[in-house]
């Protein structure tokens, strides 16, 4: 996210204060990463938020970014952990 400061007829963007937004299950952060140019084919789709309505759930919680990496490494270590748990119950096939 941020404000759109330029663009041209192959999509570059510069966006100044931009952020990039990471959802963990119930859990958000904003992470500040300043002016960013964004090459064209790289866009998929730019979009205008509305600051006056709300745009995250109110179930949502803001976190600090260590808060948020934890919450990441987190995710991502079930993640793995079901998927191995996958591989070695494959051998009862349940098909």
């Amino acid at each position: 996210m941020g404000i759109l400061r330029s663009f041209d007829q192959f999509a570059n963007v510069v966006l100044q204060d931009a952020c990039d937004r990471v959802i963990v299950g119930e859990l958000y952060c904003d992470i500040p990463l300043g002016l960013y140019v964004i090459r064209g084919e790289n866009v998929v789709l730019i979009g205008e938020l509305d600051l006056d309505k709300e745009e995250l759930p109110p179930t949502m919680t803001r976190v600090s970014e260590a808060e948020i990496k934890r919450a990441q490494k987190a995710e991502r270590d079930a993640t793995d952990l079901k998927g191995s748990m996958r591989k070695r119950m494959e051998f009862l096939d349940f098909d």
